[in-house]
């Protein structure tokens, strides 16, 4: 049975306020770039046994190479091979962002923050690389891999409660040893001040992720890159958001209106058209 095309519902994500601020022909490369990546979201996410899984991301494996051999024809990949060759998209970018979802299928806890970097990477460094390129501004790498990898770290945040329900934990082990904050605890949705701490540490790691993204973006590609400036707002803003209610995530559903996600976008947009750089979380 051939893998169905999935609903874009870009309009209700995180990167929809940034979307609006691109020109057309970019706008389109990068919800084709998305729907790919909700594609492979989606059978990483699913209730699939993993050689299901495992199956189904091979798939889409073959469908890429397929992409770059001018032989598309799937109803994602085929409006993705004209993207790739408009923009000239590196196709590294996209094996890596495979590999980094194949991960989930067989990693489940990692060691340290050097191993849970490299699937941050994988998974958000690559996407942030593919951006750039479509943005015109392919040179700005150790910017993207950074905006990345802050967004990366402020989902899992996020998102610690769904994902230990799928028996994942992100949080590094040996930061949760640091702390005294134990797998089980994080499994029962356990909230402590153990937890408050341990939290409040990964929350500054991607604090610092997000100003070291700010001081490397060069400034006269501010304007070219508004739209990745936007998601660094929106996304700075979610962050902020997991704090004041102090890491709380066991409890509190952290996301943020439409409106709120409109505003922050123009105001980024305005503050960019007078040269001034976004706010950095603090």
């Amino acid at each position: 049975m051939p893998l169905q095309a999935p609903q874009i519902t870009h309009r209700d994500s995180n990167f929809a306020p940034s979307f609006l601020f691109l020109p057309g022909p970019q706008r389109e490369a990068i919800e084709r770039v998305y729907a790919f990546c909700r594609a492979l979201d989606d059978v990483s996410d699913s209730a699939l046994s993993p050689e299901e899984k495992k199956r189904r991301l091979e798939f889409w494996r073959e469908e890429l190479n397929r992409c770059y051999d001018g032989r598309g024809a799937h109803p994602i990949i085929l409006p993705l091979q004209q993207t790739i060759e408009d923009f000239r998209l590196t196709r590294t970018n996209f094996e890596e962002l495979l590999q980094g979802v194949e991960m989930d299928l067989t990693i489940t806890r990692y060691a340290s923050f050097v191993h849970l970097s490299q699937y941050c990477y994988r998974v958000a460094g690559t996407v942030g690389l593919i951006c750039v390129e479509i943005f015109g501004c392919p040179n700005e790498r150790d910017y993207a891999v950074a905006l990345g990898i802050a967004f990366q770290i402020t989902n899992i945040l996020r998102d610690v409660k769904d994902d230990a329900q799928r028996g994942r934990i992100y949080l590094p082990q040996d930061d949760l040893r640091r702390f005294g904050y134990t797998e089980a605890e994080l499994l029962n949705s356990t909230y402590n001040e153990s937890f408050v701490e341990l939290m409040g540490f990964e929350a500054e790691r991607a604090v610092d992720y997000f100003r070291r993204a700010a001081d490397l973006l060069k400034p006269e590609h501010r304007r070219q890159l508004i739209a990745s400036e936007i998601m660094a707002a929106v996304y700075s803003a979610l962050l902020q958001r997991i704090k004041t209610v102090r890491y709380n995530v066991f409890e509190h559903r952290v996301r943020l209106s439409k409106p709120r996600k409109l505003a922050l976008a123009v105001k980024t947009a305005l503050m960019n058209r007078i040269g001034v750089g976004r706010a950095v979380p603090s």
